[in-house]
């Protein structure tokens, strides 16, 4: 893995793109990379960042409308070849089986909790390192 990696982050509400940016700060924990973001608030531009390559995390709003996280995750996975992990933003704890029928890495609830939030960012980084290894 490159020393900083790049973190895709998707909703069509720009609060919920910046409480993530806000959230994972530069290093979301001491023995993560430095994390850049690159914003995306339609499905269509999602899919064009993952064809140019070079994402490391995506980070999807289940709730984004017009196509929720948790459908485009399900599409990616099915579409990307070495498709990064994925984190999903959920708005309910109840919906955690549907981060699991979405096949996305790891899911949080809204509103971003902080701590949360960096703890399973650091965790999908630090695998995404192990297995560019």
């Amino acid at each position: 893995m490159r020393p900083t990696a790049t973190v895709l982050v998707y909703s069509d509400d720009s609060n919920t793109r910046e409480q993530v940016r806000l959230a994972a700060g530069r290093r979301p924990a001491p023995d993560a990379p430095l994390v850049e973001f690159v914003e995306c608030a339609t499905p269509g531009a999602v899919i064009r960042e993952l064809d140019k390559g070079g994402i490391d995390v995506c980070v999807l709003d289940g709730e984004a409308v017009p196509m929720g996280g948790m459908g485009l995750c399900r599409q990616i996975k099915d579409e990307v070849f070495r498709c990064p992990p994925v984190l999903l933003l959920m708005g309910r704890p109840q919906d955690a089986w549907l981060a699991t029928w979405s096949r996305a890495d790891a899911a949080v609830t809204l509103p971003v909790d902080p701590v949360e939030f960096a703890s399973a960012l650091a965790s999908l980084l630090r695998q995404e390192r192990l297995a560019s290894a």
